[in-house]
């Protein structure tokens, strides 16, 4: 396979038909050149132009090693908010009047850069969130596949434009949705590209403006994203990138007059609490993800290899910060030992480490408060039941220089 075969081919969370010494050769190329970039400042970018704070930048190092400088980021106040979201009520109107086809042949180059940036986009957030090599790049992919999906669905639609039936000869019915004004978008770090894509690039095919709030830990990707629809052609304003702390930008965010709805993916409390404040004088858009328990059943008649296996990748994808990661296994009782067994072998084997190598399966988790609730969690397995592998802190070495916790594997009663 020649490398420009290797850029073409796809790579997703589970699975992969690709030339892999191809793909690793190209991944070890982008990680160079962004390594090469560690340490910049960077600024807020709003209406199209790059904007300071006067809030001291957040110096942003990586999960994998606390002395690795990612870059020192601005960090936007409740000034900048304002301006924001008046940058995008002024650019709304004109990306609204678009045609619906010149917006999603916009958003259809937008999804063609991210598949062209792909390698540097997936080793920025392996760096970043401490993703595996395969987890990067399959986030990278999906962020790609959301645009054209959201794009598909306006062109499957006809715009949602639908001629409806008439009762009189001399009457026309015609059923429009029309873009809705400005949407707050505030990601998550775990999936900081697909995600910040998916809620942004929906919005923005409808005719929205976007003011986009990365989550605090993953500012660089999110800076990245910008660039992908600045350089696809979207105008200033229409898309503004804002990071900050949650407490602050992202609450001064959604609570402002000025934005017409949000999309948020995180915790339930914080969740709850945008879904409970947005609609004070008027109903708003509110859409919320706000996580969930991946649950798995294995009966006595399943395949306990495949059950191990399918089990063991999906729990420690992204050291399980993440909704779809499998957190419990409900095991029939006469193959509870064998399978397991199985489960502790195959977890066993797996590569713990820095995950922008290649082979390593399992990195840190996102930050420190990420491993006090890890202790938490194992100190409440082992009262109430007993773990049967794993369950410490990782020390020594590179270990001691990033978040990392052990794989953990605990029996539990049912109730």
């Amino acid at each position: 396979m020649t490398s420009a075969a290797a850029t073409g081919s796809k790579v997703t969370y589970t699975s992969a038909n690709v030339d892999w010494e191809v793909f690793h050769r190209q991944f070890d190329e982008a990680l160079r050149g962004v390594r090469a970039q560690l340490g910049r400042d960077y600024p807020l970018y709003i209406g199209g132009e790059a904007v300071t704070s006067s809030a001291p930048p957040f110096v942003h190092t990586s999960p994998i090693d606390r002395d690795v400088l990612l870059g020192r980021f601005a960090s936007a106040l409740p000034p900048e908010v304002d301006r924001a979201v008046a940058a995008a009520r002024g650019a709304q109107r004109g990306w609204a009047h678009q045609p619906w086809r010149a917006r999603v042949a916009l958003l259809r180059r937008a999804a063609g850069l991210i598949r062209e940036r792909k390698f540097a986009l997936a080793a920025i957030m392996s760096l970043e969130v401490g993703k595996s090599r395969l987890e990067s790049m399959g986030d990278a992919e999906e962020a790609a596949d959301l645009v054209d999906y959201y794009c598909q669905q306006v062109e499957d639609a006809n715009g949602f434009v639908r001629q409806m039936a008439a009762v009189t000869p001399v009457e026309r019915n015609t059923d429009v949705l029309r873009p809705y004004g400005v949407f707050a978008c505030i990601a998550p770090f775990n999936f900081p590209l697909a995600l910040s894509t998916g809620m942004s690039a929906a919005a923005l095919v409808a005719g929205n403006a976007v003011v986009y709030k990365p989550a605090e830990e993953t500012p660089w990707t999110g800076l990245k994203l910008y660039e992908v629809y600045r350089d696809a052609g979207l105008a200033p304003g229409v898309f503004n990138y804002l990071p900050g702390a949650g407490d602050v930008a992202g609450e001064a965010l959604w609570r402002h007059s000025g934005v017409d709805g949000v999309v948020f993916t995180g915790s339930k409390a914080v969740g709850m609490r945008i879904h409970q404040g947005l609609a004070r004088d008027w109903i708003k858009p509110c859409l919320l993800e706000m996580g969930g328990k991946n649950a798995a059943i294995v009966l006595d008649s399943a395949d306990l290899d495949a059950a191990a296996e399918g089990v063991m990748r999906s729990a420690f994808g992204l050291q399980n910060q993440k909704c779809s990661a499998t957190s419990r296994v409900y095991v029939h009782q006469r193959v509870a030992r064998p399978f397991v067994d199985k489960l502790v072998e195959r977890t066993r084997a797996m590569k713990v480490g820095d995950p922008t190598e290649r082979d390593v399966a399992f990195g840190p988790v996102i930050n420190a408060a990420a491993v006090e609730r890890f202790r938490r969690a194992v100190a409440r397995a082992r009262r109430e039941g007993k773990v049967v592998f794993g369950g410490q802190q990782l020390s020594d070495g590179l270990f001691d220089q990033g978040h990392f916790v052990a794989p953990t594997i605990a029996e539990l009663p049912l109730s």
